[in-house]
């Protein structure tokens, strides 16, 4: 599990899907971000709706900070994500699956919501799990760069994975 520093200013947008950015701020951030291409992460995902809480398989995209999901892989400039999530507002991510009692899930929390995703496999749930942590400590205003190195380091010895 990765914590955020409990001084982290967060970003005033908030999560589109659980909460109320609006759609023209949606757009702008996807357009000030080239989110189709070199991507930090990216794959196929299930989460659930917002509203209907059936699972949806979403082309998950994460870059610069956000992580913007579509229904489609075939991004391009005019691709229109179906919401967009600040890291900044992220306080942790985790594994899942014994809250869903569903193989390869992971929960994503702020102070407003707590959002669950399932990947195709253990090593993607886990890929991602590191991949929005090094982001979450990347976009802290409270973390210095040191600190970034040293979570990255962590993060690749010791596990046991691959």
């Amino acid at each position: 599990m990765l914590t955020t520093p409990k001084n982290l200013s967060h970003s005033s947008l908030h999560m589109h899907s659980h909460s109320t950015i609006p759609a023209l701020c949606c757009n702008c951030v996807s357009i000030s971000i080239e989110f189709w291409k070199n991507p930090e992460r990216s794959g196929w995902l299930m989460k659930q709706g917002e509203f209907i809480k059936t699972w949806r398989r979403r082309w998950f995209v994460l870059k610069q900070g956000r992580i913007f999901w579509f229904k489609e892989p075939q991004l391009t400039p005019f691709s229109k994500s179906r919401g967009v999530i600040p890291v900044s507002s992220c306080l942790t991510v985790k594994g899942a699956e014994d809250v869903l009692n569903k193989q390869f899930a992971f929960e994503l929390s702020t102070n407003r919501d707590t959002m669950y995703f399932i990947a195709d496999t253990d090593k993607e749930k886990e890929d991602w799990i590191n991949a929005i942590g090094r982001s979450i400590v990347r976009h802290s205003k409270s973390v210095t760069d040191d600190e970034v190195l040293d979570y990255d380091s962590k993060q690749s010895g010791g596990t046991g994975r691959e």
